[in-house]
């Protein structure tokens, strides 16, 4: 009969070699277990017992599920350092070297069938914001694509839309490229972002590299590859985006007096967060005149210690809009990590993010495309559709995640639908323009030449006077569930409480209650429905109800959904009418969370305070 009891140690991602406890089922398993040595083959196993086959079936799936479980939608996330309470190391050296490797096949592979013959010299760069792990994950990466037959370019300190653009902007125009980043994330964490020409990689795209990683990760018996017969190459191409951008300014404001100098006489103010976003002090706003005197925190620093890299950091806009106020500056400019999100802060210190950056956008953007069709997540206000509305364009509400907002945006203008601008709430924002890339630098870009353009109309009102109409919401809330469960279970357990929520919904059990409806589109199928004969693939579930008091009158919505960065519920929810989020909290808490017992896995505590009274934490 089969042992059934042995104490094991799994494979590691950075041991190449299986450990073993003593005991009657080693020696067998010893024997009878072989590797395929190849990098480019499958594990293939030969047992002659119950226990060897099962310890073996258990271990393979966790190796294989460890990188499968770094994908986060259209990314690569994980922890790359020690030092995040209840979160070990995931991201490592080897994992990233499988990814790498995986994503220079695929792009091999993509471009042999796109040209329908052999390639050779695919060139792909790599850049990376300031994260401490850089430097050796960078190893990793360069190792991996080289494997896989690729010649290797390396950008340094770089932002996410460099990293698109340098597979488009001559003399580089590489084939593809990678992004190191964990944009606002804490400075343990690390990931990756891919590109190629037509732009950034889908979350089905992403899960089967990290589906072909996962084969390579649990069946690599050699170290990475440090000694490279090739190294990079390194390349400053962040002084030709640099250019890049500044040539754009130039032309489309087309100063009458100081041409190439068209920002002279203003001044506007950058916080960096100690990221990658420096660069547009010096090699944008300087060399077109401007006065950055007063700008935060442009020195990278990979610890981000002064606060959290983000636009919706309060932290982050609200010493941003004292240097403003203090500067009497004309704008401030807040990017995240990366520089692919952005939010700003008025002449008068008034913060712009979330719905107000949207608005502002969208503003710009209907003055050049009349009636154009403006795509956002669907957290956004009810008071942003009226504020579209009213300028003349149309709102489709879409799923959460920015790849989401973008690909919807995508599919309208190839259905015919003209779609100049795609938002989410986050400060993620992509122009058609603009080959439908989220570069935080480009839509600061969009907004500085609009603020030219009304100083040489004479007007001194600043940016923010074309929001002026925008209302704002009564309330609005955002709480947080963590989900009780083991890694690998916890996106199941997540669907499974977005599904019922969906269900409690459906069925009445939350009395006044409905799936909310955009236009022709209902919130049914992930948010709202793709009408098209290709629907998108659903990387993280959610639904949006709108919410009625008993005298049928709307007081408000609520967005519950799952994060595709860590294992959590987000609810979202806005009212228009005093003490409307309080009563929807008690009703979702009540009614569905302790109702369909969803909360046996799930610390309520951030709700239940709420509901208590009143007060988030």
């Amino acid at each position: 009969m089969a042992s059934t009891s042995t104490s094991l140690i799994p494979l590691r991602g950075n041991g190449r070699r299986a450990s073993f406890s003593s005991s009657p089922a080693k020696t067998a398993l010893q024997k009878t277990l072989r590797f395929s040595l190849s990098s480019r083959s499958s594990m293939v196993i030969s047992v002659k017992s119950s226990s060897t086959v099962n310890y073996n079936e258990a271990v393979v799936d966790e190796e294989m599920d460890r990188i499968r479980r770094l994908q986060n939608g259209s990314d690569v996330r994980g922890v790359a350092l020690e030092g995040e309470k209840g979160r070990t190391v995931d991201l490592t050296p080897p994992a990233v070297e499988a990814i790498a490797e995986s994503f220079g096949e695929w792009v091999i592979k993509g471009l042999e069938k796109e040209r329908g013959r052999p390639v050779e010299d695919v060139t792909v760069s790599l850049g990376k914001d300031p994260r401490l792990s850089g430097a050796s994950l960078s190893v990793a990466v360069f190792a991996g694509l080289a494997r896989a037959g690729c010649s290797t370019f390396d950008m340094g300190l770089a932002t996410t839309p460099a990293c698109f653009m340098s597979t488009l902007l001559p003399p580089f125009a590489y084939d593809a490229s990678i992004m190191m980043t964990a944009s606002h994330l804490p400075y343990t964490r690390n990931g990756l972002k891919f590109f190629t020409k037509k732009g950034g990689l889908t979350s089905p795209e992403v899960e089967e590299i990290c589906d072909k990683a996962a084969r390579k990760y649990a069946n690599r018996l050699t170290r990475v590859s440090t000694m490279l017969n090739s190294p990079p190459k390194r390349v400053d191409f962040m002084r030709a985006y640099a250019k890049h951008l500044r040539d754009i300014i130039i032309e489309r404001v087309n100063h009458p007096i100081h041409y190439d100098t068209p920002l002279e006489g203003f001044q506007i103010i950058v916080n960096a967060g100690n990221g990658s976003g420096g660069f547009f002090t010096w090699d944008v706003l300087d060399k077109l005149g401007a006065d950055t005197f007063g700008s935060l925190h442009l020195n990278p620093d990979g610890m981000f210690p002064n606060h959290i890299p983000n636009p919706e950091d309060k932290t982050a806009m609200a010493l941003t809009r004292a240097a403003v106020l203090e500067n009497s500056a004309d704008l401030g400019i807040v990017f995240d990590t990366d520089v692919d999100r952005s939010g700003v802060v008025d002449n008068k210190g008034n913060p712009i993010n979330g719905d107000k950056l949207i608005a502002l956008m969208s503003a710009i953007v209907l003055k050049e495309h009349p009636g154009t069709t403006i795509v956002t997540d669907a957290r956004t206000s009810m008071a942003l559709t009226r504020f579209i509305t009213v300028k003349g364009g149309h709102h489709c509400l879409y799923r959460v995640g920015y790849r989401n907002v973008i690909d919807k945006g995508v599919h309208l203008n190839e259905d015919g639908i003209e779609t100049h601008l795609m938002m989410e709430t986050s400060g993620h924002g992509a122009l058609k323009e603009n080959y439908f890339l989220d570069d935080g630098a480009y839509m600061v870009v969009k907004i500085i030449i609009e603020m030219v353009r009304m100083k040489l109309e004479g007007s001194n009102e600043g940016i923010g006077s074309l929001i002026k109409d925008l209302e704002e919401p009564s309330e609005s809330v955002e709480l947080r569930m963590n989900i009780i469960s083991e890694a690998k279970y916890a996106k199941a357990r997540g669907t499974e409480l977005i599904e019922a929520f969906r269900s409690y919904i459906e069925e009445g059990q939350l009395e006044g209650w409905e799936l909310d409806s955009c236009g022709d589109c209902w919130v049914s199928e992930g948010c709202l429905v793709d009408s098209n004969d290709s629907p998108a693939a659903i990387d993280a579930h959610m639904y949006r109800a709108k919410v009625s008091n008993e005298k049928d009158e709307e007081i408000g919505w609520v967005h519950i959904r799952q994060s595709i960065h860590n294992p959590n519920i987000a609810i979202n929810m806005q009212s228009s009418v005093p003490g409307g989020c309080l009563q929807m909290t008690r009703a979702l808490k009540d009614k569905f969370l302790l109702a369909s017992g969803m909360d046996e896995f799930l610390d309520i505590s951030q709700v239940d305070k709420y509901a208590t009274n009143g007060k988030m934490g």
